[in-house]
């Protein structure tokens, strides 16, 4: 304005007189005027900007809240006693560095303050940091200086003066819920400082204003949960308890609408309320009144011990398992108890979750440990059977070559021999539910072997008893023991024939199935591909639901004392396992039973003929010659083997340990054709020492001899080269023929 006037006043003095210069001169003065009149503003804006500033200075000189005054620069030219107090000496310091001790990015923050100041003059902003919560506020209109306000205490949107607030638990979120910011009461409350809000809620997503439930120390609690918005992508919430600590809000509203089961329990057990999932898991149209005793069985602890301790607050969300009292079929279910409070009484909800594929796993563990306990067993009684049993029968056979038929001990020995091969057959179905016998597999046609043996099992069944065999006639070969499998049939049939004492009639099917899907039952799963399936079917008493899974077991029989042992089923449930298929039984009470083969087909080239050529001629062994090394820690068996080697012309050089059999080695000057060597001994066992002993001797025979399976000893271990196995019981001539043999 000064400008303009100085300009109208320099044309005045440069026109001639008249009209113009008049106007101009009046323009002047008007300018003039006018910029003297802003300048006058100004200076009275600036003073009173000044006396503004001077008088909020005095005045913020002794309040408690942290107080800056920054210039243009935001260089600090005033702190009031408090801002000291807190941070330290700030005067002729950039604010921003007086800051950044307790807030992070302070420059940041106030440059976001000076944006959003522009317009109103005045600006706020909450900080959330590791020193505490902040409320930075700026305020202009002081000229180029600015007085900055640094809150600890207050929240937006929360009542600022209530001393009841700062009881309840209180966190900053920022985005995507991370936690920024909690307040002593919230880490008291929750047990721990969190870092995002999913760790401790437990029905996300959260809703301002809704009842939700945070995981605490003493369990699942409820809390009406206020939000406010901080700004900047932040958010407050106060969470206000429903309930005293300890106790769950009940959800009455929504309780049947859940899908999942769910029972109110009282403290005694009471069945106060069941959703309608639960309802139908329990299999009854309504629960209320009744006892979860009528409806569940305890696995081991007593179930009002457990509801009374959860009811007291002890031992809640550990989860226990129950079976449910159903007829139909057997199911367990997971039950995890919360207590909640109403009209100052403790109850429980029980929320229930279907564990019968669990239990049935769990069950198929425990029934592998023991049929592996009893195999084991099962196993070391056998070994130990067969050594007595080689001692008996080959000793007997011994004699059997000093007597002819006309001798009046003839028939004495003959029936010792006979008895003794009937302790072995009983020991081998010892080694069969135990998946420890020796199998001979060969190729099969399942009709050819069925064929073989129908002449047998219809004297098995008897007159009032009717056998019918029904063919596929595709069914595919399969590879297995003719000698095992003949013994499966039989025990099956023999099986039906007993639940059928007034008669009836067998049905044996026989057929080809194909699995283009895994076909899982029971406790197996049986891969897709080809199987030749075997049904043996009866018609009569059945067998109850819940024996079903319990008829394989070993020693485990329906029939009255004296009439089964407990062996039959086990026995071929042992042999289709280690045969490589599978069994399973339909049952219906009244009915009849039919119990379902499965053999995985095998795929032979046809100009192979069935494996027959190992059963080479018998004949007697001839006198031979060479030197044995005989190893075997069992004396009687010792004994007898070394007697049968020296009658068919042989050196036998006897040890009663591995250890014994080295030492004999060591000395080069002895020489040894063979070994004839027992697999188990005390100390070092029979693979161990030969192979040692084949260091030093490679090229040496070897005939290993055991009551075990020939597989059991070699699990894990490279076959011994030169070796084959003989199991105990053995016979004189097949240990002579099977040292023959080896030698030559």
């Amino acid at each position: 304005m000064l400008g303009l006037a100085l300009a109208c006043f320099g044309l005045v003095l440069l026109l001639p007189l008249g009209a113009g210069r008049i106007a101009l001169l009046a323009a002047g003065a008007a300018f003039a005027t006018l910029a003297a009149l802003v300048a006058l503003g100004l200076l009275r804006r600036r003073r009173r900007a000044a006396r503004d500033f001077a008088a909020i200075v005095r005045f913020s000189q002794d309040v408690p809240t942290p107080i800056f005054a920054t210039d243009a620069d935001e260089t600090v030219i005033f702190a009031n006693a408090a801002a000291c107090d807190r941070f330290g000496e700030a005067e002729q310091r950039p604010l921003a560095a007086v800051l950044n001790a307790s807030i992070a990015s302070a420059e940041g923050v106030m440059h976001r303050l000076k944006l959003a100041a522009r317009d109103s003059g005045t600006a706020r902003e909450d900080v959330a940091t590791h020193a505490g919560r902040f409320r930075l506020s700026l305020h202009l209109g002081f000229g180029a200086r600015a007085i900055w306000r640094v809150d600890p205490r207050a929240g937006p949107g929360l009542s600022e003066s209530s001393e009841a607030e700062e009881e309840l638990p209180l966190l900053t979120l920022g985005r995507s819920g991370a936690v920024l910011y909690m307040n002593g009461r919230a880490r008291a409350v929750l047990g721990r400082r969190v870092k995002r809000i999913e760790d401790v809620l437990e029905d996300p997503p959260l809703t301002p204003g809704a009842v939700h439930r945070f995981v605490t120390p003493d369990g699942h609690r409820g809390f009406r949960v206020r939000c406010a918005d901080a700004g900047i992508g932040r958010q407050e919430l106060v969470l206000q308890p429903l309930e005293p600590a300890g106790a769950a809000a009940p959800d009455t509203a929504g309780f049947d609408a859940l899908p999942v089961p769910l029972l109110r329990l009282a403290a005694d057990g009471t069945v106060l309320r069941a959703n309608a999932v639960a309802c139908r898991l329990l299999a009854v149209e309504r629960t209320d009144g009744g006892s979860i005793t009528d409806y569940m069985e305890g696995l081991g602890r007593s179930i009002t011990d457990w509801l009374s301790e959860a009811a007291a607050g002890r031992g809640l969300h550990r989860s226990e398992f129950l079976r449910l009292t159903r007829a139909d079929r057997e199911i367990f279910v997971q039950v995890t108890l919360n207590r909640v409070f109403s009209n100052g009484h403790a109850e429980l909800v029980a929320v229930l979750n279907d564990a019968t594929e669990l239990k049935t796993l769990e069950a198929q563990f425990v029934q592998s440990q023991k049929m592996q306990a009893i195999g084991q067993l099962a196993g070391g009684v056998a070994h130990d059977f067969n050594n007595l049993l080689t001692a008996i029968s080959g000793h007997c056979d011994l004699l059997l070559l000093r007597h002819d038929q006309g001798d009046p001990d003839y028939g004495d020995l003959v029936q010792i021999n006979q008895n003794a091969n009937r302790a072995a057959a009983l020991v081998g179905q010892l080694l069969a539910f135990s998946r420890k016998q020796t199998l001979r597999p060969e190729v099969l046609d399942l009709r050819d072997t069925l064929s073989d043996l129908t002449h047998l099992l219809n004297r098995l069944v008897g007159e009032k008893v009717q056998l019918t065999l029904s063919h596929d006639p595709v069914l595919p070969t399969i590879r297995g023991d003719r000698r095992q499998l003949e013994q499966v049939m039989m025990n099956l049939v023999v099986n039906a024939r007993d639940a059928m004492p007034e008669g009836g009639e067998i049905t044996i099917e026989t057929e080809r199935r194909t699995l283009l899907d895994p076909l899982k039952r029971d406790r197996a799963l049986v891969e897709p591909g080809e199987y030749a399936a075997v049904k043996v079917i009866d018609r009569g008493a059945g067998i109850p639901q819940d024996k079903l899974q319990k008829v394989f077991e070993p020693f485990y029989t329906t029939k009255r004392t004296g009439e089964g042992t407990g062996l039959g089923l086990s026995t071929v449930y042992g042999i289709v396992k280690q045969t490589g298929g599978f069994i399973f039984v339909d049952s219906v009470i009244g009915q009849g039973s039919c119990f379902t083969l499965l053999f995985p087909a095998h795929d032979a080239p046809a100009e192979l003929p069935p494996a027959q050529h190992r059963e080479a001629p018998r004949k007697r062994a001839q006198q031979g010659n060479g030197v044995v090394l005989l190893v075997e820690d069992e004396a009687p068996v010792r004994a007898f083997a070394a007697r049968a080697l020296r009658l068919r012309g042989y050196t036998v050089i006897e040890a009663g340990t591995a250890e014994d059999a080295l030492d004999t080695l060591a000395d080069d000057m002895v020489r040894v054709d063979i070994f004839v060597t027992d697999v188990v001994m005390p100390g070092m066992d029979g693979p161990t020492w030969v192979r040692k002993a084949l260091e030093a001797r490679p090229g040496t025979r070897v005939v290993f001899v055991s009551g075990y399976a020939e597989d059991v000893f070699a699990e894990g271990e490279d076959e011994v080269p030169n070796s084959v196995f003989l199991p105990k019981p053995f016979s004189l001539n097949q240990l002579t023929e099977t040292v023959q043999r080896q030698l030559h």
